[in-house]
């Protein structure tokens, strides 16, 4: 085995990407700020009890594990970093009232989650902690859509789901955890052979039967949700989710945004307890952002807090963004003259970006990203387009 060969779904971020990654990261934080979201930045790895608070099943096989040298303790690299935010809100800041907060970093996933995705996905995102109301959750949806037209992605369609359903006909059904986790799975897939034959090991009524089965099918425009009243069973939880989404769609069609909804979308790591949202963007083919509301977390670190966010994959949005046309660099010469210092440094005060030509090498200006040059010309420095013929000597 070659020993620089770099694990299957782990990659190198080469200049150009990596550029492109760091410009999209700055402009996506300072909408964040814009919006008064305040920036943390949790640990890359923390002891797995406390990372996985909360959490379920699918984050424990996310992450990876390790051992804690020091303490001798089970140590987890973050799959993600919502929960994280979380321990901080409800432990570290431990406000009252209502707190914004928001982050951007890698994570590292054990698998990757989907055909060439990536085991180490570079994670920005918001948090919204301390408010119930479904005013939160429409803020922190903007924010998300004013996130991806900030960093180049436009013309998104929102998706929308609500797990509160599912949970309830879980509840109805008095099926064990075990057994809903398998329907979980299979209705997050739409894999309705699946859900039938799980349905086909339960004696459940035939009402329940029909509810389950129809959820994966329960997707599409507004008129999804009347489909659903008349499929659903009549249960206060169930009706109120469908308000709450109801209220949703309406608020971001009148503003011209595609809205879809799909009550077979559950949530990414199944800790999600109310509203679930997803952007799609054209020439994707998976969402470029997810998020929901998932009160329950921070009451697993012994601090219930209401709690909705979102987060995207800046890695996975470079395709879909435009390359950010900027002029190239400086070639200046390695010169003791303080007049050419003096220039250079405010050139580079300036936001341009001043090489210095190392002796005993050729100025390939394509190789260093250079299309002008700092001379000395008439008796002062200037700089000057690579290809002008009327260049001088460098002194």
């Amino acid at each position: 085995m070659r020993t620089w060969a770099l694990p299957e779904h782990i990659e190198d971020m080469l200049p150009h990407d990596a550029k492109k990654l760091e410009h999209i990261r700055r402009l996506a934080l300072d909408m964040f700020a814009r919006h008064g979201y305040e920036l943390v930045v949790p640990p890359l790895m923390e002891y797995v009890d406390s990372l996985l608070s909360g959490t379920g099943h699918d984050m424990d096989l996310a992450t990876f594990k390790l051992v804690d040298q020091l303490s001798g303790r089970t140590m987890g690299i973050r799959a993600d970093t919502t929960p994280q935010v979380a321990r901080i809100d409800a432990h570290v800041l431990n406000r009252q009232g209502v707190s914004r907060l928001c982050y951007a970093g890698s994570v590292l996933h054990t698998l990757p989650f989907g055909l060439g995705k990536s085991r180490q996905p570079f994670q920005a995102g918001a948090e919204l902690y301390g408010h119930a109301g479904l005013e939160a959750d429409i803020e922190i949806q903007q924010l998300m859509i004013d996130a991806l037209a900030a960093v180049g992605v436009k013309a998104v369609q929102l998706d929308i789901g609500h797990p509160a359903i599912f949970r309830a006909l879980i509840d109805l059904a008095k099926i064990s955890q075990a057994v809903a986790d398998d329907i979980f799975k299979a209705t997050e897939a739409k894999d309705t052979p699946s859900l039938k034959t799980g349905m086909a090991k339960l004696n459940l009524p035939s009402q329940l039967v029909e509810a389950f089965l129809n959820l994966p099918t329960l997707y599409g425009d507004a008129s999804v949700l009347e489909r659903a009243t008349a499929a659903l069973p009549q249960d206060e939880r169930i009706t109120s989710a469908l308000a709450q989404l109801r209220t949703i769609a309406q608020h971001f069609s009148a503003q011209g945004i595609a809205v879809s909804i799909d009550l077979g979308e559950l949530g990414g790591f199944n800790y999600e307890s109310g509203i679930v949202f997803a952007a799609f963007a054209k020439g994707a083919s998976d969402a470029v952002a997810r998020g929901g509301r998932y009160d329950q977390v921070g009451k697993a670190f012994g601090r219930a807090r209401a709690a909705t966010g979102f987060s995207m994959d800046l890695k996975s949005l470079l395709p879909l963004i435009a390359d950010q046309v900027t002029s190239g660099a400086i070639l200046a010469p390695l010169t003791i003259d303080q007049a050419a210092q003096t220039i250079i440094n405010q050139l580079r005060a300036g936001g341009e970006a001043v090489i210095a030509h190392l002796p005993g090498h050729d100025a390939h200006t394509h190789e260093l990203g250079c299309d002008r040059q700092l001379i000395y010309k008439e008796g002062r420095w200037t700089v000057i387009p690579f290809d002008n013929p009327g260049n001088s000597s460098n002194r």
